[in-house]
């Protein structure tokens, strides 16, 4: 799918991949604002299905249970403050999630192939809400590869440890990236045609500034020549 089909045809996606603490939410959030775009933090949705999974005493580790727990639950997806959230039974439990023991349930549940199937699906419901920037681990590989706007965040690793630590959060990212990109379904990887920014070193605003900047000169580039397909 070329630029101009996807920009007159449907809403664009802008899909913000990249490993853990390399700055996907922060940034997604901020050209999300910056273009007045939809934001979706694919990883609260699947932190939601872990935190249920712990909330009903499902083991996580348990696949069969896992799927069956996700084929059943009641969901809505809600878009409040041009931000979606996955809700349980008309409840978003924000807060909840966000817990060291969701955390770690999290990487779990989210390599079971038919959870990632199910999340595929109702992520890509989310274009009911309009222009996205969605972020996550397989946006562009998995949930929507047709997009022409695909971003990959990575940093060194200390300097991605850091950023857990100042956050007040203790994970083992190497550990968690091996995990993320072996696994059978949808695995962390970079995005054929994805633009590649290694942020070690650099600020939120130096990060988000090169994205906003490569996809206003190319939404432009797409209606300059959008207009002169109009004007023959």
């Amino acid at each position: 799918m070329n630029v101009v089909s996807q920009r007159v045809n449907a809403p664009i996606v802008i899909a913000i991949d990249g490993t853990s603490a390399s700055g996907k939410s922060t940034n997604a959030k901020m050209v999300a604002k910056a273009l007045g775009y939809v934001y979706v933090d694919t990883g609260a949705m699947y932190r939601t299905l872990a935190w249920y999974c712990l909330k009903n005493k499902v083991d996580v580790n348990d696949e069969k249970a896992v799927t069956a727990l996700c084929r059943k639950w009641k969901t809505a997806l809600e878009c409040k403050d041009n931000q979606v959230h996955l809700l349980v039974d008309g409840v978003y439990p924000a807060r909840e999630i966000r817990s060291a023991e969701v955390s770690a349930a999290t990487s779990h549940i989210a390599a079971v192939p038919k959870v990632r199937e199910w999340m595929k699906k109702k992520q890509r419901e989310c274009i009911q809400f309009g222009n996205l920037v969605m972020e996550g681990r397989d946006i562009g590989t998995n949930v929507f590869p047709e997009t022409d706007y695909k971003f990959y965040l990575d940093a060194c690793i200390s300097e991605r440890s850091k950023r857990r630590e100042a956050e007040g959060v203790q994970e083992n990212l190497a550990a968690r990236d091996q995990r993320d990109s072996q696994r059978a379904a949808a695995p962390l990887m970079v995005a054929l045609g994805a633009r590649v920014i290694n942020n070690s070193g650099m600020t939120a605003d130096e990060t988000s500034k090169i994205i906003i900047e490569d996809i206003r000169k190319r939404l432009a580039e797409a209606e300059t020549i959008r207009q002169n397909g109009d004007n023959r």
